[in-house]
């Protein structure tokens, strides 16, 4: 960086503060191999759980042999029950994994990694897809008052949203995208001055975290030809007032 630079020649540490992040936890199965234990990969057992998420029975997908739970614990290589990233990557894509992470946890709090929670971070970005693919299509004008108490919603989370980075809490800059995105479907008509700065203001806000369908979104409809280009998106005073 001194080369290029972009620090200092005498600069040797260019970081003021060091962001420790949490540790990724995950369950853990094994199986006794004569008095030691056997780890299995969660991915390679079948579990039957109660309606409270209680875990009735564990066993092993490809023999149906039984397996013992042993809690919820850090993922190593130990134990055996880490993720693979690209099977995740290839079953829902980066972004999906990007928001998962992201969502789930401060990233100075541990994580605790779920299937159900990478299928709702799915569901969300395939919203999001579904709302913009229906982005110009005609439909009912809307009022004044309506698109007043949009812009106020939508503005009212950005601010929120903004202070929370500045503070490297991730996770509710990304609950924050989902709070635009409802609405932005409670409250569409289309395609109107209303909507198109909020669903800006969306994809800006959600490009660092999954930049490959922002990109996209951002320039099929027309914002732009690179969202990075872009401007970061600040809340607008008179949006925030208030009869």
């Amino acid at each position: 960086m001194c080369d290029e630079g972009l620090l200092p020649k005498d600069m040797r540490e260019p970081f003021t503060n060091l962001l420790t992040q949490g540790m990724v936890l995950a369950e853990s199965y094994y199986t006794d191999a004569g008095g030691r234990r056997e780890w299995v990969n969660p991915a390679d057992v079948a579990v039957e759980r109660d309606s409270k998420g209680k875990i009735i029975s564990a066993k092993r997908t490809h023999d149906g042999a039984p397996v013992e739970y042993d809690g919820i614990g850090t993922m190593s290589k130990s134990k055996n029950n880490g993720v693979d990233p690209q099977a995740i990557i290839d079953k829902y894509g980066a972004d999906t994994a990007r928001f998962f992470i992201i969502f789930a946890s401060p990233p100075t709090s541990t994580l605790e990694w779920s299937d159900e929670g990478v299928e709702g971070s799915y569901r969300f970005l395939k919203r999001l897809w579904s709302y913009c693919a229906k982005f110009d299509e005609p439909g009912p004008s809307m009022v004044p008052e309506l698109a007043k108490a949009t812009r106020f919603e939508i503005h009212s989370v950005l601010k929120q949203a903004n202070y929370d980075l500045a503070k490297h809490q991730f996770n509710t800059v990304a609950s924050a995208a989902m709070k635009i995105l409802n609405a932005l479907e409670r409250f569409s008509g289309g395609r109107n001055q209303a909507t198109e700065e909020g669903l800006s203001i969306l994809l800006r806000l959600l490009s660092p975290i999954t930049p490959h369908i922002c990109h996209a979104l951002w320039s099929e409809l027309k914002f732009g030809e690179d969202i990075m280009m872009a401007p970061w998106p600040d809340p607008d005073p008179r949006a925030l007032e208030q009869d």
